[in-house]
């Protein structure tokens, strides 16, 4: 019995390690509690193959042998597609930067949203084509259904388009508007994830922002080109936009206000359009802001929809862990005839007093006339004092 029982481990160890010993040490390396789930259902499955065959006269010990290798058969394929599974899983959680662009590269133009008319996005095609880039357009960036720019299947055939074309680098949406959240759906980033591509783009553009975001890829919150017209392609959004794309280093420095709390924070940047963000709230494409530095902005909204969605951010848990909050431009905010009592500023500051994290106000991004470059989806550190706000991209 006991010879019976040592053949029995020998023959069925032997086939698992030998035939698999680099895939274990992999495996066992990298995702050592994924090995030792696996593991321990073999040895499961060994014990009910000794179970049923430990009374069979042995011959050499090729009874047990055999029967390992068939068994071994059986569970090798179970073993590699786990293993395979087990290395998905591992990357999931790595952060995809898209690569930086350099001289040559090309640019697609692309209308998500509300239409766009050829003059209006001229000076942004002379500007990338000055510091050498080539720019493409989307085929149907000048149509029009109404308020959009082209049918929903003429604007995702655009933006598809862009996403699977290796010779486009990068891809900006000429301008916001609505219409982006219309797309999301039909769109199909399987080849994108193969070499991702910087996405760029504010406002309504939140949504392929927060999409993304679940997908792990880092995008670029920036200027449009129905932004930038030929007086303001010197200015700092049109500059640190470009800085961005390039990979150069980019820190912002600016003065403080009453309304911050001081603190230090490091976290991957999220965030965009605040009406943007609560209206993806429950889909695919909402965010999570565990442990990342939310960012946030708006435009043409009512005082109390700020509260309505500051409310529904914290009854979510949006807030509960967060590491840090900037808070960019609250532009042309409206009130009703019976004042709301309070500014857009603070309204989001009361729904922070219950928590520790630093925060930070008027940074000089959104629906104004500064709206500097963030690389969401990266890791920065946001530095919060008496004198001055410092946001560093690491």
């Amino acid at each position: 019995m006991k010879k019976n029982f040592k053949i029995f481990i020998f023959s069925i160890i032997a086939p698992y390690f030998f035939n698999n010993i680099l895939m274990i040490t992999f495996i066992s390396f990298l995702l050592p509690l994924h090995f030792f789930v696996f593991s321990t259902l073999y040895i499961i499955y060994s014990l009910i193959i000794y179970t049923y065959f430990h009374d069979i006269e042995l011959s050499e010990g090729y009874c047990f042998y055999h029967i390992s290798l068939l068994f071994h058969e059986k569970i090798e394929k179970t073993f590699r597609l786990y293993s395979k599974l087990c290395v998905l899983l591992h990357f999931k959680s790595i952060k995809m930067i898209p690569r930086y662009l350099c001289h040559g590269d090309c640019i697609g133009l692309v209308a998500p949203a509300r239409k766009i008319e050829e003059n209006e996005i001229l000076p942004a095609v002379d500007f990338f084509q000055k510091n050498g880039f080539r720019v493409k357009l989307g085929q149907h960036i000048f149509a029009s259904d109404h308020q959009f720019a082209g049918t929903d299947e003429q604007r995702a055939a655009d933006f598809q388009s862009f996403l699977d074309d290796p010779d486009v680098n990068a891809i900006l949406c000429a301008r916001g508007g609505y219409g982006s959240v219309r797309l999301i759906d039909q769109l199909d980033f399987t080849r994108f994830l193969q070499n991702p591509k910087w996405i760029c783009g504010f406002s309504d553009v939140t949504v392929f922002h927060s999409h993304l975001h679940q997908l792990n890829v880092a995008t670029l919150h920036c200027t449009m080109p129905i932004n930038m017209q030929a007086d303001s392609l010197n200015h700092r959004n049109a500059q640190t936009m470009l800085q961005a794309l390039t990979g150069n280093k980019i820190e912002y420095h600016i003065p403080t206000t009453d309304l911050n709390r001081n603190g230090c924070a490091e976290g991957t940047l999220v965030g965009g359009n605040l009406s943007i963000l609560y209206s993806l709230m429950g889909s695919a494409s909402a965010i999570n802001t565990d442990n990342k530095i939310l960012f946030i902005e708006d435009l043409d909204e009512y005082l109390y929809h700020i509260d309505r969605m500051m409310i529904c951010l914290k009854r979510a848990g949006m807030l509960d862990k967060l590491a840090g909050l900037i808070v960019g431009g609250m532009s042309e905010m409206n009130d009703n005839t019976i004042p709301f009592g309070k500014t857009g500023n603070e309204i989001v500051a009361s729904h922070c007093r219950e928590y520790h994290f630093p925060v930070c106000f008027n940074f000089p991004a959104g629906h104004m006339a500064d709206n500097v470059a963030l690389k969401l989806g990266t890791h920065i550190s946001l530095s919060v004092n008496t004198d001055y706000t410092t946001i560093s991209f690491n």
